[in-house]
Order: structure tokens, then C-alpha cells, then sequence
């Protein structure tokens, strides 16, 4: 069921500038929701540890079966059916999927996390500690506890009555930080479950500015793009000539800095990752490096280069890859070039929907006594496996896990208090949404 004139009404009803924000009278059911995740706040950390203390660097397939394992039956006792989708055919792991039906005419919403972290076995960065109110691990936010969010949400409205309504999928993929190939296998399950949905919601991390709740209603795509341009080689007393031309470096150098200088718009950027110029400098097998050789009175023959872009949109992905191409066909004498593009993860538009799902949320933030959330700038976040299914979707909110800070690196924490509240916020948008028991 598309429900998206509902909720845009009511974004259209909805401040997002309010002023000093107060408790609301809750329904018991809400009371019931915010009072069992305080409850189970410590076992929930109890399971984070055992998760975060199971090494499921992307790569160690064994390891990110073994965290399914452990919440398959969190999600069992809980009333979900739960399948493991396994992906060998694509190099990964696989996908836990617990799936539960409620009323037929309530929306169908789509709960979205990974198993997986960036830290391999390898790694010296391991284990999970905790100080107070902050706890420290590999994927201890990115995305542990993103799904600690989601298991503490469901927990609530079971405890509360409103999960018996709701239609809800979870979708935990095995392979987010670097998604198998084809995207036509690996993400074949995830689009599925797009078509089926009529909301999303992504567990990645919440996004903060100075302290401050920020909702996410749109994310970048993250593509790549592959340059190789040619010269005629020869002695270096010859470049400039009309018979040698350029050289294959300085056609590079022209053609990266023309993307500097032609293309910029607003939430449009175009890394250059790597790059090698001699002859020959040839590209890796992997593409993740590139080795060269030369001489200073040798006109280099090859040059090569990587990088990402990353846009808003499908038609600002489009009309920027048609600008870098005919950048790229504007050669300089005595030299070739060729452009490729590598779609990965599509963009997240912000769209109506979107924006009214983020209103909604803003009411239950009023009624919590939070602050209202502001849309985050797109430009400062990543892409998500949430990206795929937003096109599909009438709704879908990002960033709905925990805060915390430092992921992908050493020293990665969690505010342990912030699931609290996004596991508070995410049950009552769950149950508002799904018209449960005690529907205000």
C-alpha cells in the first residue's frame, strides 16, 4: 500500500521550526514503548558486546555468518521468520532477512542494517570496551549498533502490543562496506524487498552537527570512473612539437583539471583516488593500484587514473558524466584519452515523501520532549545499502542507528545512551505508522 498523500498532508500541517518543545501525553502503548527500552537498555548492551567481539570484517565470510547466527534467534523469538540468503556466488557471506506479517491494509516497512565491518581478521582493532555511557569497537556504531537499534525498537512495541499490526521486514546485509559483484546478485534480494516496501528506514549512524539530532532524508550515490590517456612516446626534446604533441601525462593533467575547474555544483563531488603516468603505466588487476616506469627524456606514453563521483540524483550523475566526457574528448594534440564509469551505490534523492516521513518523526520528537531534526546536508554523508531501495519506496529515512564517532577507523565509539532514544523514536514511528494499538 502507497500511503505517501497521508503523511505528506501532515508534513504539510507540520512546523519543522518549533519552538521550546514539551512532553506530550503519550497512549499507554507509547508509555509501554519507551519504558521497555530503558528496561532492556543493559541486556542490549550485553548483546552488542557479544556481536562487536565477533571479528565480520567483509571478507571473513565465516565471521558474518557467525553474528547471523547470534540474532537469528533475537529475531525468532520475536515472532519473525528468519532466512539466510547465502551469497557465495558474489564472494560474500550472505543476508539475514526475518520477515513479519500484520494487518494486510498497513504499510509494509523495510528495516535496513549489515552484519559486516571493515575491520578483517588483521585488524589489531578487535575488541569491544566500555567507559560510562560510551562504548568502543570495531563496528560498535558501523553498524552493530544500528541493528542493537532495531532488535531494542522491536522489542518495544512487542512489550507494547504494536507489533502484532505492523508488516516489517529487516533486511541485514553481509557485504555493505564493499558489496559483492555483480550488483545484480548481491543486490538482488535488496531490490526485491524495495518493490515490496512502502517505507524504508536505514540503521546506519545519526547524524550530529554541535550536538544536535539531524534527520536524513537523502544520500549520495558513489560511483567510479577509470581514465586512461596516450601520447606518442619519444625523445623528450621533441614534446610540444606538431608532429609528437603532448604526451599522455600533461592529457591527463589537462583533463583532471578541467574537472576542477568546469564541473562543480552544488553536492557534486569527483575524488581522484590514484594515479600513474610513464611508459607504460598500467592499471592493476585489482584497481586499487597502478605501477609505472620512465625516463625524464622520454615522452610518456600512458597515463592512468581512478576516482569516485558522487551526485544526488540520476540526472546529476548523468549530466555530469556527459560534461567529464566531452572533457575528455577534447584532446590535446598527439593524444588519446577514454573514460568508464562504474556504477555502485545509487543516490538516495530527497524527495516529499522523504521529507513527510521526517515530519512525522518530528512530531514523536516533540511529544519525547526532543529537539525538532533538521535535514542533514547530504554533501556530508556517505552512501548506504538504504540507497537501493529509496527509488522503490514512497518514504525512507537514513541515519536511524545510534550516534557515534570515529567509524571505519581505530578507536570507533558509540553513545550508548543514543539508542535509547533512536530505538524510543523508531518504535513509535513504527507503530504510528503501522495504526497499532493505541494509535493517538
Amino acid at each position: 500500500m502507497k500511503i505517501v498523500s497521508r503523511i505528506i498532508a501532515l508534513f504539510a500541517a507540520l512546523s519543522l521550526t518549533f519552538t521550546t518543545p514539551a512532553m506530550a501525553q503519550f497512549s499507554p502503548a507509547e508509555e509501554a514503548i519507551t519504558e521497555s527500552v530503558v528496561e532492556h537498555h543493559e541486556a542490549d548492551i550485553a548483546l552488542l558486546e557479544r556481536i562487536v567481539n565477533i571479528n565480520s570484517g567483509t571478507y571473513n565470510l565465516e565471521g558474518v555468518r557467525a553474528v547471523a547466527d547470534v540474532l537469528a534467534p533475537e529475531f525468532e523469538a520475536l515472532g519473525f521468520d528468519v532466512e539466510w540468503i547465502d551469497q557465495s556466488e558474489a564472494n560474500r557471506a550472505g543476508h539475514l532477512i526475518a520477515r513479519r506479517t500484520g494487518e494486510p491494509d498497513n504499510p509494509n516497512i523495510l528495516m535496513i542494517g549489515h552484519l559486516d565491518t571493515v575491520f578483517e581478521p588483521e585488524s589489531p582493532f578487535q575488541t569491544f570496551s566500555r567507559n560510562g555511557d560510551i562504548a568502543i569497537g570495531p563496528g560498535v556504531t558501523d553498524n552493530k549498533g544500528g541493528i542493537i537499534v532495531i532488535l531494542s525498537a522491536l522489542r518495544a512495541m512487542e512489550a507494547a502490543g504494536t507489533l502484532d499490526a505492523a508488516n516489517i521486514t529487516v533486511a541485514l546485509t553481509g557485504d555493505e562496506e564493499d558489496a559483492g559483484e555483480p550488483l545484480e546478485i548481491s543486490r538482488a534480494d535488496l531490490y526485491a524487498l524495495g518493490e515490496w516496501a512502502d517505507i524504508a528506514l536505514g540503521f546506519e549512524g545519526l547524524s550530529v552537527i554541535d550536538g544536535r539530532d539531524y534527520g536524513v532524508v537523502a544520500r549520495r550515490s558513489s560511483n567510479s570512473w577509470q581514465l586512461e590517456t596516450t601520447g606518442q612516446s619519444g625523445h623528450s626534446s621533441g614534446i610540444f612539437r606538431e608532429s609528437v604533441g603532448y604526451g599522455a601525462i600533461y592529457e591527463m593533467t589537462r583533463i583532471l583539471d578541467a574537472f576542477r575547474v568546469q564541473l562543480p555544483e552544488e553536492n557534486l563531488t569527483y575524488n581522484v583516488g590514484f594515479m600513474a603516468g610513464g611508459t607504460p603505466a598500467v592499471m592493476g588487476d585489482d584497481l586499487l593500484s597502478a605501477s609505472t616506469s620512465g625516463k625524464t627524456n622520454i615522452i610518456p606514453s600512458t597515463a592512468v587514473a581512478r576516482g569516485d563521483i558522487r551526485t544526488l540524483s540520476v540526472e546529476q550523475f548523468d549530466r555530469t558524466v556527459a560534461a567529464m566526457q566531452a572533457i575528455v574528448d577534447d584532446n590535446l594534440p598527439g593524444t588519446d584519452a577514454t573514460i568508464t564509469f562504474d556504477t555502485g551505490y545509487p543516490a538516495m534523492a530527497p524527495t516529499d515523501g522523504n521529507r513527510a516521513l521526517l515530519a512525522e518523526l518530528n512530531e514523536i520528537n516533540a511529544d519525547l520532549g526532543l529537539e525538532p531534526m533538521e535535514e542533514f546536508p547530504p554533501s556530508r554523508r556517505g552512501a548506504a545499502d538504504i540507497s537501493f531501495v529509496a527509488p522503490l519506496v514512497d518514504q525512507a529515512l537514513a541515519a536511524m542507528g545510534p550516534n557515534g564517532s570515529g567509524s571505519h577507523a581505530e578507536g570507533e565509539s558509540v553513545d550508548l545512551g543514543s539508542i535509547i532514544r533512536q530505538a524510543q523514536r523508531a518504535a513509535i514511528l513504527m507503530s504510528r505508522l503501522s495504526e497499532g494499538p493505541g494509535r493517538p
